[in-house]
């Protein structure tokens, strides 16, 4: 018997979304959640990738102010279900989940990609602090896993979070920004590559904006970002 074979006895695999066992454990996805699954769709940002009205190039937040980005996307809206599953996966243990998230990513993002054609993969990182309680940055392995996919390598070393910052969920637009500001240094060379931010969810942009602004003081020619999930702001 293989040991993937055998660890699929001991630990079967669930499905990301239903969380009920896998009947098939090679699939990453039960085939009910499979006709679940429906993208963020209709008018998107011209920047962030936001549903907009037909008529509107920018969403409210991007129509604003300047972005540090160039250009961006999350892939499915963040509702209860999309919740619920990355909550799993990044507070219970569901670390396995992170195939199905970068596989997903892939599939609905696949165009993006080639069209950006990033010169690495830069995961948003944590704070050791907060990895060591955790016991593993989320975006890291999502971006580790679609690195594996693409073949485009992931860095996880070009940008480090210098400051433990307060969570971002109940704080507004402003006090994000203000929470993250400085939070972030560049511990490499960027100087004239293309790079490809990482994350589980977008809500106010803050973090990408944030990140994004260090990396082209550094020299980056464009940085780009994806999501798996569009939050509301």
């Amino acid at each position: 018997m293989r040991a993937e074979n055998f660890l699929n006895l001991l630990y079967p695999r669930c499905c990301p979304l239903c969380h009920e066992i896998l009947r098939e454990q090679k699939r990453l996805l039960c085939p009910e959640c499979e006709k679940k699954i429906r993208p963020v769709s209709g008018a998107r940002c011209m920047k962030c990738g936001r549903q907009v009205d037909k008529e509107a190039e920018y969403c409210r937040d991007c129509g604003k102010r300047k972005r540090n980005f160039t250009q961006g996307k999350g892939i499915f809206p963040y509702d209860d279900m999309w919740k619920l599953s990355i909550e799993k996966y990044k507070y219970y243990g569901c670390r396995e989940y992170g195939k199905f998230y970068a596989e997903a990513m892939l599939l609905f993002g696949e165009k993006n990609i080639i069209r950006w054609k990033p010169d690495r993969l830069i995961p948003v990182p944590l704070h050791r602090k907060k990895e060591r309680r955790r016991g593993f940055n989320q975006s890291a392995y999502i971006a580790e896993q679609l690195s594996l996919l693409t073949g485009i390598p992931c860095d996880g070393e070009i940008v480090k979070k210098c400051r433990n910052t307060k969570s971002q969920k109940k704080l507004n637009a402003q006090e994000r920004r203000n929470n993250l500001k400085n939070a972030f240094i560049i511990r490499k060379n960027v100087k004239d590559l293309t790079l490809l931010i990482i994350d589980d969810v977008y809500t106010t942009g803050s973090t990408m904006d944030e990140i994004s602004a260090c990396l082209m003081a550094g020299g980056a020619k464009k940085v780009y970002f994806l999501t798996l999930c569009m939050g509301n702001p």
